[in-house]
């Protein structure tokens, strides 16, 4: 009996090992999710498709956080139904931004929506270009601290009130799909949407840290890198001013689609595009990057000298509208 015992011990063990040791496969997804693309890649030994789950995520995340569903939680809320009782993605979102709120002093502000949607930059389009008295009407119903989640409910100090979580759900999905795989005990991945990142261990294919590229701020529709970082369980989001604007067909002036909270007005300053790296969520990166972005260059190296988690490269014109950069001390 001990002989046989001995033996199923020994093929037992040896079973365990062949599976320990069976390597893992890359794997990469790509699809459409929040009007732009996404790309996973990973490594599993088990091999497994998922696909349909990544999509039933993005889903869901889409009937809670996108203003372009009419029939979704935020249109609803925003539309003044009281009743909504939001559900964990709207939630961690909401406490998410109103942390970014407090330390950005409200520059970072999603109940911007009435405006975002005034310069035609929502769901709701709009022709012609708001004036100075339209602006100062509508900046009444701008401000993070007349909205309150309490018990599963949002209560607005008025209907007009607008929620616009666009600055932060796209990096906020990144984390949800990443959490997901990670619960499959996937711990080699890449997940990218519309440019921004998060990624966890190695690219097992080339045997090293995962890598993505900055791009140069182009004009003329062409896209190139201007610098290549690498990234140790690091996520990455970029806000630029450079590639989303409206022009006024009458002045020729550009307007961007980044508006600074405090004049309702989009911002002028000399910053064309800012990437941010951390070890935090990509929620909070996504946050960070738009909040950076409204500031003056100035503004930013204050923060980030507050703000050390943040690795920043900046890309910005000089007086003479020459592209300079600038790297955070960290990065």
């Amino acid at each position: 009996m001990k002989i046989i015992y001995l033996r199923i011990t020994i093929l037992l063990f040896l079973s365990i090992s062949c599976k320990e040791n069976k390597p893992s496969e890359m794997i990469k997804l790509d699809g459409l999710a929040f009007g732009t693309t996404y790309h996973i890649t990973y490594f599993d030994k088990e091999k497994r498709d998922i696909t349909k789950s990544i999509d039933s995520l993005f889903y869901l995340i889409n009937r809670s956080l996108s203003t372009y569903i009419s029939n979704s939680d935020i249109s609803k809320i925003n539309k003044g139904d009281t009743t909504i009782v939001v559900d964990d993605y709207f939630t961690e979102v909401y406490q998410k931004s109103l942390k970014i709120y407090k330390e950005t002093d409200g520059v970072f502000d999603p109940t911007i929506g009435v405006l975002v949607n005034t310069w035609g930059f929502g769901p709701v389009e709009s022709v012609v270009l708001p004036d100075s008295i339209k602006i100062r009407k509508l900046m009444n119903f701008v401000g993070f601290d007349m909205v309150q989640l309490i018990d599963q409910k949002i209560w607005k100090e008025s209907d007009s009130i607008y929620f616009d979580f666009n600055a932060i759900a796209k990096g906020y999905a990144l984390d949800i799909a990443g959490r997901f795989l990670e619960s499959k005990h996937i711990d080699n991945y890449l997940v990218e949407i519309g440019g921004e990142v998060r990624t966890r261990g190695i690219n097992k294919n080339k045997d090293a840290l995962w890598v993505m590229g900055i791009e140069n701020p182009n004009f003329d529709g062409t896209r190139s890198v201007i610098k290549v970082v690498q990234l140790k369980n690091e996520v990455a989001a970029t806000s630029g001013s450079y590639r989303k604007f409206k022009v006024d067909t009458l002045s020729g002036k550009k307007y961007t689609h980044i508006l600074n909270t405090k004049t309702g007005y989009p911002i002028q300053n000399n910053l064309l595009s800012v990437t941010v790296i951390s070890d935090l969520d990509c929620a909070d990166v996504d946050g960070y990057a738009t909040a950076l972005m409204a500031m003056s260059l100035k503004e930013v190296k204050l923060f980030l000298e507050k703000h050390h988690q943040l690795r920043v490269f900046l890309i910005y014109s000089d007086e003479k509208g020459n592209l300079e950069t600038y790297t955070s001390s960290n990065f």
